[in-house]
């Protein structure tokens, strides 16, 4: 075999390692195509980035619009925690709260008996126990709702019995009848009062 018939041999290799160049290709290609050819296919490119930009955007969109929704529900499960935390903590300080309302009228008896009695000895007693009955009030969050004469009315904490003559300005409360007890922020028993008709003005 020739030098040359070698050389022809390996000329074809060499020639398949040379990369492809594809800025040459595209030059080479855009010579040769017809120029409507070229419109169409720059207007079909246009087209899809067209719609690859519209798809970019709506996927954003809804990417922030599930963002939100997650936020807006870590939100709501973050209020329902706290909410139910507050219920716990309320059940927990009212679960006396049946108990202590049959215990109010005790109390009660024990102050009436206090403004009757006379006696010395009986009166210490009384007292001494009704001492004790509202320490234990206390450490069951019991507070006494027991308006002055001339406070405002409150709906939610007083029972209007009656209007009286009194001095205190008209739709003031005049007096207490009976005292009202609120437990761990609960009313649960509406104090009794008088309201004042203005009469004594």
């Amino acid at each position: 075999m020739s030098e040359n018939e070698g050389a022809e041999a390996v000329a074809p290799d060499e020639e398949a390692e040379t990369p492809a160049d594809p800025d040459a290709e595209l030059v080479a290609r855009v010579e040769d195509a017809e120029p409507e050819e070229l419109a169409r296919e720059i207007a079909a490119l246009r087209e899809r980035a067209a719609t690859a930009e519209s798809e970019l955007a709506d996927a954003r969109e809804e990417r922030d619009e599930l963002e939100s929704k997650l936020k807006r529900k870590q939100a709501d499960f973050q209020n329902f925690k706290k909410r139910m935390e507050r219920k716990q903590e309320q059940e927990a300080a009212r679960a006396t709260e049946d108990l202590v309302t049959r215990l109010l009228e005790v109390r009660d008896n024990l102050v009436r008996a206090l403004d009757q009695d006379e006696d010395v000895e009986i009166r210490d007693g009384i007292e001494s126990t009704l001492g004790v009955f509202d320490r234990v009030l206390d450490d069951e969050n019991v507070e006494v709702i027991e308006p002055q004469p001339g406070d405002e009315v409150d709906p939610q904490r007083h029972e209007v019995l009656v209007k009286v003559d009194s001095d205190e300005p008209e739709g003031t409360i005049a007096d207490v009848h009976r005292p009202g007890y609120e437990m761990a922020e609960k009313v649960i028993r509406t104090a009794q009062v008088t309201v004042s008709n203005g009469s004594g003005e």
